[in-house]
């Protein structure tokens, strides 16, 4: 992708991997304000620059912001981690998003590739704004027909959208359609950040919870992974399929 391409996440292990590869020309960290974290790379027509702020439309806008204070981007992409709505969508793919729906508004977003016709059999995704449970889930794929959901897709199209500057998506599966999770909502901090003592203290005396926890962390590490391997390959502008 030439150009400046921001790259917008809601936490740092969705781009761990991606910025801390050791193959090609190194990511550097950027400064940023308090609870945004920063990635550089310089290519030969222009820069990547990857960030994350917390989860959350919000979030992801300090993300852009604190970005933009860089540099004028040319083009943005949402990435991160998604909750599968559809059986068929199996834990730690990875897959390029044709549309976003915004389960709060309604709005429909076309991604780029959507706009010019090369989405065929890519899903669509729900942005909710908050994290869903199973049953909540159903309701999502009924009602949009959506495969994925997430929390800060939408936010992300609509800010590319008012700047005129195409918008992509990519999204790896870090629980399956039926994954039965503890809730998390009210862990998640205003900074858009998982309070983990409270929430590890929630849990300790759960035990039914330990072994869906357990599978959501090596999930969402399988997914990281192979999200970076196809966030780089599409920053290449090397041919990849919707599914990773």
């Amino acid at each position: 992708m030439k150009g400046t391409i921001a790259i917008i996440a809601a936490l740092p292990g969705e781009l761990k991997p991606l910025v801390s590869a050791t193959k090609g020309p190194r990511w550097q960290r950027l400064k940023a304000s308090k609870g945004t974290v920063l990635w550089e790379r310089s290519h030969a027509d222009g820069r990547w620059i990857a960030g994350c702020s917390g989860m959350g439309g919000e979030r992801a806008m300090v993300t852009l912001q604190e970005i933009e204070r860089y540099a004028k981007v040319d083009a943005i992409c949402s990435v991160g981690w998604a909750g599968a709505l559809d059986v068929d969508i199996s834990a730690a793919s990875v897959w390029h998003v044709a549309e976003i729906i915004d389960t709060q508004t309604g709005e429909r977003f076309r991604t780029a590739q959507q706009v010019i016709g090369q989405t065929e059999d890519w899903p669509l995704l729900a942005t909710a704004p908050r994290v869903v449970d199973s049953t909540e889930k159903v309701r999502l794929a009924a009602s949009y027909g959506a495969k994925l959901v997430d929390m800060e897709a939408a936010t992300v199209a609509r800010v590319a959208q008012g700047r005129g500057v195409p918008f992509f998506c990519l999204k790896a599966v870090s629980d399956d359609a039926d994954a039965k999770l503890p809730n998390l909502n009210p862990f998640i901090g205003r900074s858009g950040k998982m309070r983990m003592m409270p929430f590890l203290a929630h849990i300790a005396v759960r035990p039914g919870s330990w072994q869906s926890m357990m599978q959501l962390g090596r999930y969402s590490a399988m997914a990281a992974r192979h999200l970076a391997v196809a966030t780089q390959l599409w920053l290449d502008g090397l041919p990849t399929d919707p599914s990773n």
